[in-house]
């Protein structure tokens, strides 16, 4: 995408979307942010948090890297992106709920079941993608012997969620306030092909449409 394009809509949102709305912007800053969610997704280009759940801004914080992992809760004073987000969302915004959004046909998932990556000089990235290696472990175990590759990938990226929300309660701010009933932990799915959301219903440990709970 050329520069022009970008300066030609940042023109367009100042002199639409920004008038428009100038009012609700203003207030935020002037009276600051206070979403009520935290949301965790995939870098991916093709998914849009705030697009697709049609949340307006200071609705959602938003955190975004490869393939929606969360990182277990690692207390020393290295650099941690994702889980530097974690911590402000809760305990500085205090946020109710928490959810981890994996999407179909997600890259970070299809490349647990590549062997090539080795050959790339993909250091950061290798070692990112470890945090779904226990999703894959976990398909491989469950799925049926003749099981397409298209349906094991779905169900990695549908556990993998799984898995982040477990990570999730190693931080011990968050368990603390999941305890307490302050805070809230979803794991959706969201469909690229549709635009359909699923949650994950751990009573009854399946995917169902979000739209079920209207």
């Amino acid at each position: 995408m050329e520069n022009s394009i970008l300066i030609d809509r940042n023109e367009l949102f100042k002199n639409s979307y920004f008038k428009k709305h100038e009012e609700e912007l203003l207030d935020l800053v002037k009276n600051g942010q206070h979403p009520k969610a935290l949301f965790i997704g995939c870098a991916d280009s093709r998914v849009v948090p705030n697009l697709i759940t049609q949340t307006k801004p200071g609705e959602l914080f938003v955190l975004r890297n490869i393939g929606n992992f969360v990182p277990p809760y690692k207390p020393d004073e290295d650099y941690h992106a994702t889980a530097a987000g974690i911590e402000y969302a809760v305990t500085a915004l205090e946020v109710e709920e928490i959810i981890v959004c994996g999407h179909t046909y997600c890259g970070a998932i299809s490349s647990l079941y590549k062997e090539n990556i080795e050959e790339k000089p993909f250091v950061h990235t290798k070692k990112w993608l470890s945090l779904g290696k226990k999703a894959k472990e976990t398909v491989l175990l469950a799925s049926p012997k003749g099981a397409s590759q298209e349906d094991i990938l779905r169900l990695t990226e549908k556990i993998s969620v799984v898995f982040q929300i477990e990570n999730l309660l190693t931080y011990p701010y968050v368990k603390k306030a999941v305890d307490e009933g302050k805070l809230h932990l979803h794991a959706w799915i969201y469909h690229l092909e549709t635009g359909e959301i699923e949650y994950y219903d751990p009573d009854e440990t399946t995917f169902k449409s979000l739209s079920q709970l209207n």
